[in-house]
């Protein structure tokens, strides 16, 4: 256990952060699933809707560095075919 306030406090942030960080990549994970079950689909509107929502959400995670910037890019140029 750490004896110091700000290692105290760093541990109850770094807790946090892990907590909602999970969440974000959990739904990430959903998002690409549901991209590559709508791309396998005949549906194109579906195919878009859910190549619009993986983007969007890939930008998001990758500005706050829930996911490394390139994992963002290489998930949204598959994307963009079906853009």
């Amino acid at each position: 256990m750490a004896n110091v306030k700000s290692a105290i406090k760093s541990i109850r942030k770094t807790e946090k952060l892990t907590v909602r960080n999970k969440a974000v990549r959990s739904e990430l994970k959903t998002l690409v699933k549901g991209f590559r079950t709508a791309k396998a689909g005949d549906n194109a509107e579906a195919t878009k809707d859910a190549a619009r929502k993986l983007v969007s959400a890939m930008d998001k995670a990758a500005k706050r560095n829930i996911v490394h910037a390139n994992v963002a890019s290489r998930h949204k140029a598959a994307c963009t075919a079906y853009l």
